[in-house]
């Protein structure tokens, strides 16, 4: 054992001898690198049209047209108030109406079908001619059955001579 110890102090002796007087060598000191990954490009959100905002139209957007007693021509007040219809079916391509034709409590029954018929007909090819599809239109009379207001006097009979507009589907 002494023999292995001292051979190997043998050899140790000229590996510490050829490092004497050798400076050192100075130790560099390495910096830890730090890698970054690139910048991410900036995130381009797609452009959006804004939506406009849809507006739920509502039957008491609708004009009512009156008629004269016992006529179912258009006046100019009825004109007007069909022309603002019209706009509105414009506006809203998915707007489906119906035009009801009512008439004042004289005149019988049958008379009074017909008549609101005939009302409720011309309010409609008015508004055809204005640029509306007739498919998305029809009509029913409801004749005298469906008065607005109450009464036997000439204000009552006035409000019941009409034709409104009923959507259908929007």
């Amino acid at each position: 054992m002494k023999r292995i110890a001292l051979f190997l102090l043998i050899l140790a002796v000229p590996v510490l001898l050829m490092n004497c007087g050798k400076s050192p060598k100075p130790v560099e000191e390495v910096q830890p690198t730090v890698t970054t990954p690139p910048p991410e490009p900036p995130k381009v959100e797609p452009q959006v049209e804004p939506q406009p905002e849809v507006k739920k139209i509502a039957e008491s957007d609708f004009k009512i047209v009156y008629f004269d007693f016992d006529k179912y021509n258009l006046v100019d007040s009825a004109k007007l108030a069909l022309e603002n219809n019209a706009a509105i079916l414009k506006d809203n391509p998915g707007i489906v109406v119906k035009i009801e034709g009512h008439c004042d409590e004289r005149g019988t029954v049958e008379y009074n079908i017909s008549l609101g018929e005939k009302r409720a007909m011309a309010a409609m090819n008015y508004i055809k001619e204005l640029g509306i599809d007739p498919a998305r239109m029809t009509i029913i009379s409801y004749g005298k059955s469906k008065p607005a207001v109450a009464g036997s006097n000439e204000a009552a009979w006035a409000k019941n001579r009409r034709g409104e507009f009923r959507i259908m589907s929007q």
